[in-house]
Parts: C-alpha cells; structure tokens; sequence
C-alpha cells in the first residue's frame, strides 16, 4: 500500500462526487513532542487511510496539526484510532459548524518543521508557558469587562469577513508577521488583560506564550477557538458576540455564522461574506468576490488576469 495519494485532482472530484454518505468536518491539535514524525505520519496514514479519512494533518516533533473529514458512518473507528497512539490519546476534538462533504479531497499528512510557522528561533514553550486557558462561556463573559483588549491572533484575511466585537484585528498575511505587529501595537497596554482567539486554538498557544515572554502578565486565550466559542454560546442560548463568518482552511472557504456581511467584494465593494482564489494559475490571489462579479471576470480578481486567462 502507498502511504500518499496516486489519484489525479479530477479523479478525486469524481470519486468524491459519487460518495453516498456524508462527512463531519472536524479539527484538532496537540504540541507534544513527537520523537520520530516520519514513522508518526506513516501510523496514521495506514490507521486513517482505510476508512476513507481525507484531510491536511501536518506532524513535527513539537506535535500534530489536523483538518479532517471523516465519513460518518466511521466516526466511532476513527474516534477509536485516536487511542492507538500516546499522542493522539484523549484529544479533544473540535468538531466543524457545517458539513464536511466538501472540505477536502485526499488524505494528505506531512512533516513539516513546525505544525505552525511562527518566525521564531527555537521552541517558544521552552522559553515561556502560553495564557490561561478560558472556556467559551468564560470568554464570553470577560468581553463585556472594561480592562480587556480582544485581540485576532489569524491572518487578515480570515479577519476581514468576520471577527469578534471590538477586535484589534491584525493587518499581516502571516502568522510569524501577526506576533510582532500585534506586540509593537499592545506595548502601552500591557496593563490590560489580553483576551486572544484564533479559529480552534492553535495558533493563541504560540501566541499566548510570545506575548507572556515579552513581559505580558495577563494573558488569556479561548479554549477550542472561534468553533468551540460558536458552539458552547449557541448550547446556552447566548447571544454571539461573533459576526460574519468564520474562514476555514479547507474546500468549505467559511462558515456563515449570521447574516452579517463584513468582507466586501474586491472588484464591485458590495458586502460580501466568502473567499475564492483567482482562476488566473499565475495569479491565484485569495480574494473576497461576489458571485456577480465572479462571473464577469471569468473567476478572476482584475480584468488583466481575465485577458491573460483568455489568452492562455
């Protein structure tokens, strides 16, 4: 058996197409060290690949970083399979806002150097323990407090078509740009308590940790992220201080959490509230674009990539 897929996109589209069941959605992660990541990589693939597991798992020796779509029918196997291995055992797992059918098209794992690029020299848990953890219910709570700042730790991308209420909302591409931006903007804050969120909490674990390294004392970050904040509000009828739509790593592009549009196309302005990537192969922006303009511009972020696709 191959431990990597063999199939071309277009079979695997097919193939997906034809599945009669349907798939959840769901993510997790774990900063453990992991002391051989290839053979890890290779256990996994031979426990997840036989029950139909796709996905974008990347494995290193500071832990595991999972997106998965698993079919529903084989949720309890796969749930088992965590068990099998000491660094998966126990895992919370968060489980997706909307279907998965659509998220992924293979089964994908890799070993990477670190489960999440940070721009930082060396392991930043050696150097300093991450926040304090608070669950959704708490978190929500310490929003309406007067001496908290709430801060985006994602991309800007994933920011600008939805965040919480009166979010520092970074302006970087980049996770290892988003920590030093968000330090040189907090420096005459650190009095306040700082309250951070990401989608499902990997990245507030880095980011909790350079902050408290950098001589932040009260640093908080929300357990299980945006999904688990969603879900655990919804459960106790509260209202969401969470508005437009959550960005997701995968097919899915987001998931609509209110009818609040806070993206806006990038060619007409018009609110919008999901991201698709430029048609144009040589461009392929990541961009906010209504259906309108999606169709005049042949799927395109500008009329110079349409010309250029045209003419290709």
């Amino acid at each position: 058996m191959k431990l990597h897929n063999i199939h071309s996109r277009e079979e695997l589209i097919k193939k997906r197409a034809a599945e009669t069941f349907h798939r959840k959605a769901c993510s997790f992660y774990r900063y453990i060290h992991i002391e051989n990541p290839q053979a890890f990589r290779n256990h996994l693939y031979l426990a997840w690949y036989p029950l139909g597991v796709l996905g974008r798992i990347y494995v290193s020796y500071e832990g595991i970083n999972a997106q998965l779509c698993v079919p529903e029918y084989q949720w309890d196997h796969f749930a088992d399979s965590l068990s099998l291995f000491p660094e998966t055992q126990d895992m919370f797992i968060n489980e997706a806002l909307t279907e998965g059918d659509q998220a992924f098209l293979k089964l994908d794992i890799k070993v990477r150097e670190k489960i999440v690029a940070d721009g930082i020299d060396g392991n930043i848990f050696a150097q300093s323990h991450g926040g304090k953890h608070v669950s959704p219910i708490e978190f929500h709570h310490m929003l309406q407090e007067e001496d908290v700042i709430v801060v985006d730790t994602r991309n800007d991308y994933e920011c600008e078509i939805g965040h919480f209420e009166n979010a520092l909302l970074p302006e970087s591409e980049t996770f290892r740009d988003v920590l030093p931006e968000l330090k040189d903007k907090l420096q005459t804050q650190k009095d306040k308590k700082i309250l951070m969120y990401c989608t499902g909490g990997i990245r507030c674990e880095k980011a909790s940790a350079y902050f408290k390294n950098e001589g932040f004392e009260n640093v908080f970050q929300l357990q299980g992220g945006i999904i688990n904040y969603l879900r655990k509000t919804k459960q106790q009828g509260l209202a969401s201080k969470f508005h437009g739509s959550n960005f997701v790593f995968d097919g899915r592009m987001a998931e609509p959490i209110d009818h609040e549009k806070l993206g806006t196309c990038i060619t007409c302005q018009t609110p919008y509230d999901k991201h698709v990537d430029c048609a144009n192969t040589r461009c392929h922006k990541l961009i906010v674009q209504c259906d309108t303009c999606a169709t005049a511009y042949k799927g395109c972020c500008s009329q110079e990539c349409a010309n250029e696709l045209e003419t290709n």
